[in-house]
């Protein structure tokens, strides 16, 4: 590796390790899927076993409407994490999204990308940053994402993750025009996310007509990345206001859907249950997206990873069931009221 390649493995690692031992969740922001109730049906007309959680996305068929989220790539242990969430996820039939490839534009073989021999049937995203994306990074990239065997390719933006982040990439003028001309050439379908401080209303009116093939809002109320890269860069919160800002996922999903209605959602950042998740659908979503929960699952093994999605994905047919929803178009149609 390179210094700036090795630079970027160590600064992954730190991050696994604040995840690992620092309070990174947001304290005063919520989800705001408290603010829903999913309509309960005492009369359902269906029956448990029969619920169909079955859905396609990105053009590739889910077993349930749940991806892993993106967690890490580029170290060692990321090795580890990612071998053992592919595994869970062939299991299971779920989709995977890895961590951010930056490192393997400069050296293609890293292998902590490589999960196609544990995961050969799930969809799988590739990942890049916003910020680092040029027309030049293209071939490098397309290769990359060839390397791995993804079926698409998740574009990062992150704008107060980064303005923290020691050295972090803070200009994304034109990033709107850059991601429009990679989507028209990477031969891959783009989606667009944030990693957890929101997508809104208005960064959603600068999609229109950009051709993105779906959209992760990440909202506020999981991880805050701005938590994160303050407890790497000083050792603690230096900012609590910056640690605490961001749009709240079911608000940033709402308003999404309101403005780009015929764009496939994902719902994360703070989806922790399975009700979390039927909530999210209901206001909209296509599927779900899980991370933070599942790091130390991953670092154990695949079956400990298998087990806490088990569970997830039980709760969320437990509660199609209570409302009378026979899969997952039915409890779009269902809703979810206003508390």
């Amino acid at each position: 590796m390179t210094g700036f390649e090795d630079g970027i493995s160590v600064r992954k690692r730190r991050h696994i390790d604040v995840c690992l031992s620092e309070a990174v969740q947001y304290q005063s922001v919520t989800t705001g899927f408290e603010r829903y109730r999913l309509p309960y049906n005492a009369l359902t007309q269906t029956s448990l076993a029969g619920i169909d959680l079955g859905t396609d996305f990105l053009g590739v068929p889910l077993r349930a409407p749940v991806l892993i989220g993106s967690m890490t790539g580029g170290s060692e242990l990321s090795g580890t994490i990612n071998r053992n969430l592919a595994t869970a996820a062939q299991s299971l039939g779920v989709g995977m999204m890895l961590g951010s490839q930056r490192v393997m534009l400069g050296d293609e073989s890293v292998g902590t990308f490589h999960v196609r021999d544990y995961a050969p049937d799930v969809l799988l995203v590739g990942n890049i940053g916003l910020a680092q994306l040029n027309p030049s990074v293209v071939p490098k990239l397309r290769r990359a994402l060839d390397g791995v065997g993804a079926n698409a390719l998740a574009v990062h933006t992150n704008p107060l993750q980064e303005a923290v982040q020691r050295g972090g990439d803070t200009d994304f003028t034109g990033s709107v025009a850059r991601l429009r001309e990679v989507v028209e050439t990477i031969g891959y379908p783009v989606l667009l996310k944030e990693v957890g401080h929101g997508i809104g209303a208005s960064a959603a009116a600068s999609l229109t007509g950009i051709g993105v093939a779906a959209v992760d809002v990440a909202g506020a109320g999981g991880t805050s990345w701005a938590r994160v890269e303050q407890f790497v860069r000083y050792g603690g919160i230096n900012d609590l206001g910056l640690a605490e800002w961001g749009i709240p996922t079911a608000q940033a999903l709402v308003e999404v859907h309101a403005a780009l209605p015929d764009v496939p959602l994902v719902a994360s950042g703070g989806i922790r249950t399975g009700m979390d998740a039927a909530k999210a659908i209901a206001l909209g979503a296509d599927v779900v997206a899980v991370a933070h929960p599942l790091l130390v699952p991953a670092i154990e093994s695949a079956a400990a990873v298998q087990e806490w999605l088990e569970r997830f994905i039980a709760e969320l047919r437990v509660c199609l069931h209570g409302c009378g929803a026979a899969d997952l178009s039915a409890l779009r149609a269902v809703g979810a009221d206003p508390v």
